[in-house]
């Protein structure tokens, strides 16, 4: 039986791989991956679908589930992995009140590569350049003590391995 689970959140700006990386970790660790963007209001999709930029009181509802989806997950011992922007001090401060010991992968990338990977999508509510723009001009790039950052440049089997290695766990090699 396991003492404790592991919390970990995987961050950046839309674009930056969140989800991909995310599910790609909690392959690795058996773990249940989470997309935080699942879990906005109706209104703040809506919102960002027309191109206006999420504000602080947009986000605390949340930023309070997904502390609480954590708190869920220690309490029952499952490992999970939430993908989320994250993008202020702030905003890890509330995601830490539900996984004190939650480990941080910030995804870290140029404006040119995350614009080019924007373009490529398809059927996502996040809508243009200008929202990266304010997500870039919102982001509060998290200490070295508070995450591990890792350039977005790298493979996911790169990353996914970086990461899990810097927090010192052993992983099932990627499929």
């Amino acid at each position: 039986m396991k003492n404790s689970s592991l919390t970990l959140l995987v961050m950046g700006v839309s674009g930056s791989g969140k989800s991909h990386i995310g599910c790609r970790l909690a392959e690795a660790i058996h773990a249940e991956f989470i997309d935080a963007d699942d879990h906005h209001s109706e209104a703040s999709i809506a919102k960002m679908a027309k191109g206006e930029p999420l504000t602080d009181s947009d986000r605390q509802d949340w930023l309070l589930t997904l502390a609480d989806l954590y708190r869920d997950y220690q309490q029952q011992g499952k490992d999970v992995v939430i993908g989320c922007s994250a993008l202020k001090h702030r905003y890890r401060d509330v995601l830490r009140q539900g996984a004190p010991e939650l480990k941080i992968l910030y995804l870290d990338g140029s404006r040119e590569v995350l614009l080019e990977r924007l373009g490529g999508r398809t059927g996502h509510f996040f809508a243009g350049e200008h929202m990266l723009d304010s997500q870039l001009a919102d982001l509060e790039v998290p200490e070295d003590t508070e995450a591990i950052r890792l350039n977005i440049r790298q493979s996911p089997d790169i990353i996914v391995d970086k990461f899990l290695k810097k927090i010192g766990i052993k992983a099932d090699k990627h499929q």
